[in-house]
């Protein structure tokens, strides 16, 4: 999933910086979806129906579920912008890649903070540290991605990259928590993972075929760069042409 929605997402920047203006950052919103929804968030949540804890039952606290997905979709959203205004200055990119690692690895440990079990959680500094440090480096290889990156192969390739290092981040900080147990089963409040399941399915798949079907009936990235490059000679030839009358005959 990390790597699906990477994909998308880079097809959908790839357009952005060909169309540019207002049209491109139509093109960006979604990609934050793509990248920011279902790279990242969702392959959080479903690797999250892999954990489990003996002796215990875990249930979500649903408001902290939902919004960490938002803060996924928005901080990979200022991510983008931020990147594709700077354009090739590292300095935005970097800031981009800070803010959305940041953010990326805030939405993590709130999906964490959403599991509601009978025991006490901690967590290791050293591998919350680790998994910020991974989280900032995956996003700035990301943004830099979305600049450069154009073409099936290239984008495939840049998508497996990101999705495992969108995975990693995500085993490292689950790698630094402990849960200790209580002696006696505490009642758990929350929704069960299940019960997220459906809505997340039905979600992911018409925002993922919405996107699909817009990057498949728009023009080809072939088509764009001819349009630009005709466009271009037509604007040249204007500004070469003599000054003409009403009727087309040069003055003077």
């Amino acid at each position: 999933m990390s790597s699906v929605g990477s994909m998308l997402g880079l097809l959908l920047t790839s357009r952005a910086r060909l169309i540019g203006g207002r049209e491109g950052k139509y093109w960006l919103v979604g990609a934050a979806f793509a990248i920011g929804g279902t790279g990242i968030w969702t392959m959080h949540f479903i690797a999250m129906l892999g954990f489990s804890v003996q002796g215990s039952v875990i249930y979500y606290d649903v408001p902290l579920t939902v919004a960490s997905a938002l803060i996924a979709v928005v901080v990979v959203g200022m991510g983008l912008f931020l990147a594709a205004h700077g354009g090739q200055r590292l300095i935005y990119l970097l800031g981009g890649g800070v803010l959305t690692g940041c953010g990326v690895a805030a939405m993590h440990y709130m999906g964490m903070a959403a599991m509601n079990m009978s025991g006490h959680v901690s967590y290791d500094p050293l591998v919350v540290a680790l998994s910020v440090l991974i989280a900032i480096a995956a996003a700035t290889v990301a943004l830099w991605f979305t600049l450069r990156v154009s073409g099936a192969l290239r984008i495939g390739g840049a998508a497996l990259v990101m999705g495992v290092a969108v995975s990693g981040m995500h085993y490292t900080g689950m790698y630094s928590l402990s849960v200790s147990t209580h002696s006696e089963m505490l009642p758990v409040h929350g929704a069960k993972a299940v019960d997220f399941l459906m809505p997340l399915i039905v979600g992911i798949s018409v925002i993922t075929v919405g996107l699909l079907l817009t990057v498949i009936l728009s023009p080809s990235e072939k088509e764009l760069r001819s349009e630009a490059e005709f466009r271009q000679r037509l604007r040249g030839r204007d500004e070469g042409a003599p000054e003409v009358d009403l009727f087309g005959t040069p003055r003077g």
